[in-house]
């Protein structure tokens, strides 16, 4: 049977004929790309307990995307160029302060939503511009943003496959790993960097306000599921891409209709209540 054929057994299905325009099969391959890059830096994000640090680069977006809007800019453009400068600025305020990393980030999360606000506030029309972002619409990807997305996918497994076991030494004692000859300062730079981009592409998805559930709750849910670090990945990789395949799906049936990032979102939230159950019947059987 030729990929043509496959493909329309597919959406022949009952609940896939959505999958028949093109701008839901553009969705589709755009939430297959972003999934991984979530789940495996989603697992480093909660080991690492940069929950707060996603947050602050995802509000970054609103401020950037106010900016290039302003600017008359491309706002994409402005967004990921602002996120990666928020979060490389974050990292180096942290690494050379004796304050606490939560501290660091409150400032800058502060610092970024308000001079979002005060942008949008020199040109109250940016306001209704700036809603997409808000709530994500991962609908509206197009193919040159496919191409990043899988550019960026390609440039984060090639960085986990030479670094992973680096940034994991990094995450339990920054100071021994220097002294074993670890670049400490350019894996921690390299991993907010990437983490950035990630989180940018992500508010295209899911929006500002969901973007660090993306990147927690499969992380989190895979934490309760894995009995080693291997199966946390592997556990978050499954959340990952089911809640965004089923979610985008769901999202289009006539009796939801619902928004793509947010029915994402419940999906995997769904899969954590599970874990929690499972997790608890496992705590039980081993007593």
């Amino acid at each position: 049977m030729t990929d043509s054929g496959l493909f329309s057994l597919i959406v022949s299905l009952p609940g896939l004929s959505c999958l028949s325009a093109p701008f839901m099969q553009h969705a589709l391959l755009g939430l297959l790309l972003l999934a991984p890059m979530t789940a495996v830096m989603g697992v480093q994000v909660v080991n690492f307990r940069m929950a707060f640090f996603s947050d602050a680069i995802s509000h970054s977006a609103f401020a950037g995307v106010a900016m290039g809007l302003i600017l008359s800019l491309n706002p994409h453009g402005a967004m990921l160029l602002f996120g990666v400068l928020v979060g490389v600025g974050i990292m180096a305020v942290q690494r050379g302060s004796s304050l606490a990393s939560d501290t660091v980030i409150g400032v800058f999360f502060s610092a970024v939503v308000a001079f979002g606000l005060a942008v949008v506030s020199r040109d109250r029309s940016v306001a209704r511009d700036l809603q997409p972002f808000l709530y994500g619409d991962i609908l509206t990807i197009d193919r040159p943003s496919i191409l990043y997305l899988a550019l960026l996918l390609t440039v984060i497994m090639i960085f986990q496959g030479l670094g992973y076991n680096r940034m994991l030494y990094i995450g339990l004692n920054p100071l021994l790993a220097s002294t074993h000859r670890v670049r400490v300062a350019v894996y921690q730079y390299l991993f907010a960097g990437l983490l950035s981009l990630v989180v940018i592409f992500a508010v295209w998805a899911v929006g500002v306000l969901l973007v660090t559930a993306l990147l927690i709750v499969p992380a989190a849910t895979a934490r309760n599921l894995a009995r080693s670090a291997g199966g946390m990945f592997w556990w978050a990789l499954t959340v990952s891409l089911s809640s965004s395949v089923a979610g985008l799906i769901l999202s289009a049936q006539d009796w939801t209709r619902t928004a793509t990032g947010a029915t994402i979102v419940l999906v995997a939230c769904g899969w954590f209540a599970i874990s929690l159950m499972m997790a608890a019947w496992r705590g039980r059987a081993e007593r």
